[in-house]
């Protein structure tokens, strides 16, 4: 599912533009980085799984953050409403039969059972906020974790960045929201501050805390093209104005040896659904 939390926003998606990832799911598989292995086992020791408990993935799309999870011995619960996605998502779980797979919209799906832990990577602002935390509450088990993350990308070389911001207004193209080129870092606020945690505790959610996770990685001109393909901004862009665009951009990232730097924050909430309703 998508980058970031649009504006710091969890609630601007629409359910039209969430559809756009299946377009090359495959494509979207390869671009996107994977999760930080310590954002893994931190979800997994705040939540405390017992015995028989098992988790639910909340728009697993190709299933980025579900082989993690499930390599970690966890069953897990995927529900996906892009049949295309979940077709590479199929694909790769394929040797791991503790995962199951529902494609279907999270807003629509009834569980069967209780989980132990709700997760969601990358999608959760894709998800109706009218009806998303109620869901949510209806899925868990009492005191039962949940656990939203999203990396956030930036560029870490600036004359890089001015460039692919220039090569922009030159072509006439508004740069997308939520891409390697935001005019405002993410994540935008922190802890008490951000939009997803205040949301989360005036939903009946308690023990909230927010995380961050910082890496560093270097991208050749055609991996970092399939990062920006896999991006929603992107993708709705008319394929005339996308190709030029991608076509300048590799063109500068050339001259600048074919290689760029993106540094990756990886920003995480996490909370307890509490015993009583709200």
């Amino acid at each position: 599912m998508p980058h970031g939390t649009p504006g710091n926003d969890p609630t601007s998606g629409t359910s039209e533009r969430r559809h756009l990832f299946g377009e090359d799911a495959e494509q979207y598989d390869t671009g996107r980085p994977d999760y930080p292995h310590q954002l893994i086992a931190d979800v997994l020791d705040f939540s405390a799984l017992g015995a028989g408990d098992a988790a639910l993935e909340v728009g697993a799309g190709t299933g980025k953050a579900t082989l993690p999870f499930a390599r970690s011995g966890v069953p897990v619960t995927c529900v996906e409403p892009d049949a295309r996605m979940a077709k590479v998502l199929r694909h790769r779980c394929a040797s791991l039969p503790q995962v199951t797979l529902a494609v279907a919209d999270f807003e629509n799906w009834r569980p069967e059972r209780r989980y132990g832990l709700l997760y969601c990577a990358q999608a959760w602002h894709w998800v109706d906020p009218a009806v998303r935390w109620t869901r949510a509450r209806a899925a868990l088990s009492p005191g039962g974790a949940i656990a939203l993350f999203w990396n956030h990308w930036l560029l870490q070389s600036d004359e890089l960045e001015h460039q692919l911001t220039a090569a922009h207004t030159r072509l006439g193209i508004e740069i997308p929201p939520d891409t390697l080129l935001a005019p405002r870092p993410r994540p935008a606020r922190r802890g008490p501050d951000a939009r997803q945690w205040r949301d989360m505790t005036a939903n009946g959610f308690v023990d909230p805390d927010h995380r961050l996770y910082t890496s560093v990685h270097e991208r050749s001109t055609p991996a970092l093209i399939e990062l920006l393909a896999s991006l929603s901004g992107y993708r709705a862009l008319p394929a005339d104005a996308r190709e030029r665009i991608f076509a300048e951009t590799a063109r500068i990232v050339d001259t600048h040896g074919g290689r760029a730097q993106v540094k990756v924050i990886t920003s995480l909430f996490l909370g307890r659904a509490g015993t009583a309703p709200v």
